[in-house]
C-alpha cells in the first residue's frame, strides 16, 4: 500500500479541499473526467458525514493491490451509526437531512466498505481501479505523484464552488440530450407499436381464414371420403365376382385387366380410408374406446394377420418376441392395431433381406412397442418429412410397392391421441427403428378395471407404499413423485383391492384418500387403526377437503391436502416410516476438504455423520454401522467407488441401503446407466454455487429417505 496523500477535516472548508484533492489525484491517476466527479462527489459527502456528525475526520488517499486500485479512507472518531443496516437500505430517514449520502455513495464506488462501532467511531473505505488503459504505477512514480499533490496548496473554495457548477451544467446539458433522444426512441416505438398492433390484426384475420379452411378442408375430406366409397366397394366387389368366374369364364387378357382394376381399386379404398380416419382426428371426432387388452394378445392377432403380406420365397423373417413381465394395458386396441399394422407393413416393404422384429418394452407407467427391420433406413433429414401428409422417401424399393403416403402422419396422430408419442431411430443401409410410446392407461378414461392394479413384483431395496386412491390421474402423479426415491407405489383403487394387497404384503406406510367414490374412507381408516395386524403402519391420509383434526383424532399419523407436491411428500413419508430413529449418513471420499464441505452443508440437520477416507474403508463401515444413506465418491486410489457399489450392491447386508453418487468424474453413457441403476441420485462436485449444491444434495437426502428437519 502507498499513501499519497492525508488530509484532517477539521473546519468546513476542509470538505471543500477534500473534494479538491480527490479529483486532482484522480486526473494525475488516468481517470476520464466522469470518473474524476464521481470520486470526488462520494469523498466530499463522506467527508462532510465525518464534519457534520462527528465534529471531524481524517481523509487517507492510497493505491494499493494487483491490479492497482485508488482508495479513499475516510474515517471519525464521533458515536457511531446506529442504525447502520436500515441507512444502507435506504430505509432510514435522516433528521437533518434525506439519509442517502451513504446509499448514493455505494452507487458511485465500484468498491465500498464500511465499519461502525458505538462510541468508537465510523470508517468507510471507497475505491475504483485503476483505468485499464493505464500502465501500472510504479513506486518511484508514486513517490513523484506523493511529493506534487503534497506540496501543491490548495485552491480557492470559490474555484471549486465555480467549477463544481460547470460539472452540475454539463451534466444537465447531457440529461437534456438523453431526454431528446428518449422522446426520440419513444416516438419510434410509438410507430413500431401501431405496427405491431396492425401486424396482429392482419395475422388474427389470417388465422381465423385459415381455420375457416382446415374446417372446409376436413368436412370436404369427410364427406367425400364417404360419397368414394360406396363406387369402390361396388368396383371391388364386381371384380371379384369376375375373377371368380360366376359369370362365365375369362380369357386370359381379360383377367390381367380385371385384376388391375381390383388393385387401383383396393389402392384408391386405402387411400380413402386414410383420408376419412385423418380428417376425424383433425376434427376431432374419433372416438377413443379403451378397453383391457395384453400386448402378447395383440402380437398374436397382427402375427397372423400380417403373415401374409410375406411375399413367397421372400428372405425376410417376420419376428414377434413375447412380451414379459408387461402389465395388463388399458387403451383402444384397435388404433393401438392400426399404429402397429402401420409400422410393420413399411418395415416389411422396405426390407429386401434379414428380419422384422416387432418387440414390446415396459418404462414406469408407459410401454414402448417397436418394430425394428434390416431395410434400406433412413437420412437424418427424412427421418422427419415421412410424418408430412402425402410425402414418400424416393428410393430404389419406392417404385415397386405404392402407399399413400399418410400412414405414418396418421400413426403419429393417433399416437398423440391415445395419450403417448412416435419416434424413429435410422441409419441409411442399416435399418430403421420406430416406436410408440404409450401409457398402461389411457389418461382421459372415466372408468378402469380393477384387473389393472395386479400387485406388481417389490423391487429389490425399494419399500413398498401402498396407495388407496381412485383417480388414475393422481396414481400416476404419485408414482412420479416416488420414482427416482427409495419407495415403491402399490396402487389400489377400491377398499377391496386395498384388503387383498394388505393379506399380501406389509406396506411401510398406507396413502390413504378419504372421498373415493362410493365407500366410506373414514370406516376403513378406523378399521386399520383397531387390526392389530396394521395398527403400527403409519397412515397418511391426503384428501382435498382440510379434515385434518378428524383424520388425525381416528388414528391417522399424518395429513396433506391435494394437490401434493413432490418434495412435502417424500418428506411427509421419510418422517413416518422413519418414526424419529437416529439417521446416519456415511461419507466415503478419500478428499478431506470435500468432507469437510458436506459436513458443513449438513451442520443445522440432525444427521450423524461417518466419515470414511477411501473404499475399503467405506465397505467395511457401512457392513458393520449400517447407515441410512452412503454419500459415494467414484475416484478413489486402490479401491474405486464403482467397485464399492458393486460390492454393497451384492451383499445381503448392504444391498438395502441407499446410495448417493458425489464426484466429479465424467460419465460416458454406459456408466451413467449403470450407476443409475444402482444409485438413488448422481450428483456433480463441479456446481460451484454453495446454494445450488447444499439444494441437489437436500433433494437427493430426500429420495434416500432422509428427514433433513429436526
Amino acid at each position: 500500500m502507498t499513501t499519497l496523500f492525508k488530509l484532517v477535516v477539521n473546519v468546513e472548508q476542509d470538505v471543500v479541499q477534500a473534494r479538491q484533492r480527490t479529483r486532482e489525484l484522480a486526473e494525475q491517476l488516468g481517470f476520464e473526467t466522469q470518473e474524476q466527479v464521481r470520486l470526488a462527489t462520494a469523498v466530499s459527502e463522506l467527508a462532510r458525514n465525518a464534519f457534520q456528525y462527528a465534529k471531524g475526520g481524517t481523509v487517507e488517499y492510497y493505491v494499493e493491490g494487483e491490479p492497482q486500485t485508488f482508495l479513499v479512507r475516510v474515517q471519525d472518531q464521533g458515536k457511531g451509526i446506529p442504525h447502520l443496516a436500515d441507512v444502507l437500505e435506504g430505509r432510514y430517514t435522516s433528521s437533518t437531512g434525506m439519509g442517502v449520502g451513504l446509499v448514493g455513495t455505494r452507487r458511485l464506488m465500484d468498491f465500498f466498505e464500511i465499519e461502525s462501532l458505538p462510541e468508537q467511531g465510523t470508517t468507510v473505505v471507497v475505491g475504483k481501479p485503476l483505468p485499464k488503459r493505464a500502465s501500472t504505477l510504479t513506486a518511484s512514480q508514486l513517490r513523484q505523484l506523493q511529493e506534487a499533490v503534497t506540496a501543491r496548496s490548495p485552491q480557492n473554495p470559490y474555484e471549486e464552488v465555480q467549477r463544481q457548477n460547470q460539472e452540475l451544467l454539463q451534466a444537465m446539458a447531457d440529461l437534456r440530450k438523453r431526454e431528446d433522444e428518449l422522446t426520440q426512441l419513444n416516438q419510434e416505438l410509438e410507430d413500431t407499436n401501431r405496427g405491431v398492433v396492425a401486424l396482429y390484426a392482419e395475422l388474427d384475420e389470417k388465422a381465423s381464414s385459415l381455420q375457416q379452411a382446415n374446417e372446409l378442408k376436413t368436412r370436404f375430406l369427410s364427406n367425400m371420403s364417404h360419397e368414394f366409397r360406396t363406387p369402390l366397394n361396388s368396383i371391388l366387389s364386381l371384380s371379384r365376382m369376375l375373377l371368380a368366374r360366376m359369370d362365365g369364364d375369362l380369357t386370359a387378357e381379360q383377367e390381367k385387366q380385371v385384376t388391375f382394376m381390383q388393385k387401383a381399386a383396393s389402392g384408391l379404398s386405402e387411400l380413402v380410408n386414410d383420408l376419412l380416419d385423418l380428417a376425424k382426428v383433425e376434427a376431432g371426432k374419433i372416438e377413443v374406446r379403451p378397453s383391457a387388452f395384453e400386448v402378447s394378445d395383440l402380437f398374436g392377432t397382427l402375427r397372423g394377420m400380417l403373415r401374409p403380406l410375406l411375399v413367397e420365397g421372400t428372405s425376410v423373417a417376420l419376428i414377434f418376441e413375447e412380451p414379459e413381465g408387461l402389465p395388463t394395458l388399458y387403451n383402444d386396441e384397435s388404433k393401438v392395431a392400426q399404429i402397429l399394422r402401420n409400422f410393420i407393413s413399411n418395415a416389411l416393404k422396405f426390407t429386401e433381406q434379414g428380419e422384422v422384429r416387432v418387440t414390446a418394452t415396459h418404462a414406469g407407467h408407459m410401454v414402448v412397442l417397436s418394430v425394428s427391420d434390416t431395410g434400406i433406413g433412413l437420412t437424418p433429414e427424412d427421418q422427419e418429412r415421412i410424418f408430412e401428409d402425402f410425402v414418400q422417401i424416393e428410393s430404389p424399393l419406392q417404385k415397386q410397392v405404392k402407399g399413400t403416403g399418410l400412414g405414418l402422419p396418421l400413426a403419429r396422430k393417433l399416437a398423440e391421441l391415445l395419450g403417448g408419442s412416435l419416434s424413429v431411430h435410422s441409419q441409411p443401409g442399416q435399418g430403421s427403428t420406430f416406436a410408440v410410446s404409450l401409457p398402461i392407461v389411457y389418461p382421459h378414461a372415466t372408468e378402469l378395471p380393477s384387473l389393472l392394479q395386479p400387485i406388481a413384483p417389490l423391487k429389490a431395496a425399494h419399500l413398498p407404499i401402498l396407495a388407496v386412491e381412485d383417480h388414475t390421474e393422481t396414481l400416476f402423479i404419485y408414482e412420479k413423485h416416488l420414482q427416482e426415491s427409495r419407495y415403491q407405489l402399490i396402487a389400489a383403487r377400491t377398499l377391496a383391492d386395498a384388503r387383498k394387497a394388505l393379506q399380501k404384503l406389509r406396506p411401510a406406510a398406507i396413502i390413504l384418500d378419504i372421498l373415493l367414490d362410493g365407500q366410506n374412507g373414514w370406516t376403513f381408516l378406523r378399521e386399520l387403526k383397531s387390526d392389530e395386524a396394521t395398527r403400527s403402519i403409519p397412515i397418511l391420509v391426503i384428501t382435498v377437503i382440510d379434515n385434518e383434526q378428524q383424520a388425525l383424532a381416528l388414528g391417522a399419523d399424518a395429513f396433506l391436502i391435494k394437490p401434493v407436491d413432490r418434495l412435502p411428500l417424500l418428506s411427509k413419508l421419510n418422517s413416518l416410516v422413519t418414526q424419529g430413529k437416529a439417521q446416519t449418513l456415511l461419507l466415503v471420499d478419500d478428499d478431506p476438504a470435500y468432507r469437510y464441505v458436506v459436513k458443513q452443508l449438513l451442520a443445522e440437520t440432525p444427521l450423524q455423520i461417518l466419515e470414511a477416507v477411501n473404499g475399503q474403508e467405506g465397505f467395511a463401515l457401512a457392513e458393520t454401522a449400517q447407515p441410512t444413506a452412503i454419500l459415494l465418491d467414484l475416484e478413489m486410489p486402490e479401491v474405486s467407488g464403482f467397485d464399492v457399489l458393486d460390492r454393497l450392491k451384492h451383499n445381503l447386508n448392504t444391498q438395502a441401503i441407499p446410495v448417493i453418487i458425489y464426484s466429479s468424474t465424467q460419465l460416458d453413457t454406459e456408466a451413467q446407466s449403470r450407476l443409475t441403476a444402482q444409485s438413488i441420485a448422481i450428483l456433480s462436485k463441479e456446481t460451484t454455487a454453495q446454494a445450488a449444491t447444499l439444494a441437489q444434495l437436500r433433494d437427493a437426502f430426500v429420495k434416500a429417505g432422509l428427514v433433513l428437519e429436526p
